[in-house]
């Protein structure tokens, strides 16, 4: 291995002392490829064992807690018992090669499809449309919300008992947590909405809700972390301000690391605060001497890798950059680095294993992926 590269490579423990053995994370993204009935497939097994070679640590796509938060349709169930034989399936290939496995737990609130609902019945914080449709997602009702926030508990339950070293709370890209946190999707005036305090109180009560289950469940250390999305475009909507009241309040809860969801790690505040420095930088400085930040967000090569692990995160996720090439890590530990693919052909599905849902959508979302031949996008 090149010896420049090895910062990427060292070990790094946190503070509950779970050690991964490298700074690469796998970043949790939706494949789709899980059956109608949430069980998981040969396929989804493949899928994750190939993407966790090499990486110390990987999270799967979103994992629904309860049935009413389905958002693809072929997402991961963690929502009954009876889920638990095909959890313990994806833990154990996610670990073959030595990484750490999280379950990533969600509920997709008012992004959710009537058709993969039951009832066909989209709830939300709060009665506000999604953007140019014309479905009205019904407010969520006090008992609801406290059913919702134990399953999170329960799911993470489910994920001790199926043998992954960690949950992540899904905080991020607009699903149900965001929507209580935005004041764009939350326009409640009880305990939980209003001024930005009780926008708060959702994901803060599903973050003490998942702690109390690791305490009672696990026997050995296990990871919780919390993803979330810095801001939001609509107005009025999450400002970069109103991300760093929340992670000042997550970085006092007992989380073993936050991960940002961002598309660009050098990417800059869009309001809220004035800071010529990247989102990433910023929060790091608020959080990182509590609790550790995940960089993520187009980083393709080992340099950039580096670049961004010299700003002071200590762990850096790859998403599409490992769906291109599973074989990233490995090909930096060898010294093959020259050999790492940075762009998708459209001839590389059946190659790569990708499933027709997101295979569509890496092909049809102009800017997502690089696609050779297309040009170098986001």
């Amino acid at each position: 291995m090149n010896p420049k590269y090895q910062p990427i490579m060292e070990p790094y423990r946190f503070k509950n002392g779970v050690e991964v053995k490298n700074r690469v994370v796998l970043a949790p993204m939706t494949i789709s490829y899980s059956r109608q009935d949430g069980t998981i497939s040969d396929d989804v097994i493949a899928y994750y064992e190939s993407r966790s070679n090499g990486v110390g640590m990987a999270v799967t796509g979103s994992a629904i807690v309860t049935s009413s938060g389905k958002v693809f349709g072929g997402e991961i169930a963690a929502d009954h018992d009876d889920r638990i034989p095909s959890l313990q399936r994806l833990a154990a290939a996610m670990k073959k090669r030595g990484a750490k496995a999280i379950l990533q737990i969600f509920h997709g609130g008012r992004e959710a499809l009537p058709e993969a609902v039951s009832n066909g019945e989209i709830v939300s914080a709060s009665a506000i449309a999604k953007e140019g449709q014309s479905v009205i997602p019904r407010a969520l009702e006090e008992q609801e919300i406290l059913e919702i926030i134990r399953a999170f508990g329960a799911s993470t339950r489910r994920a001790i008992e199926a043998g992954f070293d960690g949950v992540e709370i899904h905080g991020a890209n607009r699903f149900l947590i965001q929507q209580f946190f935005s004041p764009y999707t939350n326009r409640r005036d009880d305990r939980w909405g209003g001024n930005l305090d009780k926008r708060m109180a959702f994901p803060l009560a599903v973050v003490d809700e998942v702690n109390r289950a690791v305490a009672e469940h696990a026997k050995r250390p296990f990871l919780v972390g919390y993803r979330f999305s810095p801001e939001e475009e609509m107005t009025p909507g999450i400002t970069m301000a109103d991300t760093l009241k929340l992670v000042d309040a997550l970085a006092n809860k007992n989380l073993d690391y936050l991960h940002v969801s961002l598309m660009d790690f050098w990417s800059k505040p869009r309001r809220g605060v004035e800071d010529n420095r990247s989102r990433m930088e910023i929060i790091d400085e608020l959080a990182g001497q509590r609790v550790p930040v995940i960089g993520v967000g187009s980083i393709r090569t080992p340099d950039e890798a580096l670049r961004a692990l010299q700003s002071g995160v200590p762990l850096i996720a790859l998403g599409r950059e490992l769906i291109i090439d599973p074989d990233w890590v490995e090909k930096v530990t060898q010294g093959r680095e020259d050999e790492i693919r940075t762009e998708i052909t459209l001839d590389d599905q059946e190659k790569l294993g990708i499933a027709d849902p997101l295979w569509h959508k890496i092909v049809h979302t102009p800017g997502w992926f690089p696609i050779a031949g297309q040009g170098v996008t986001g």
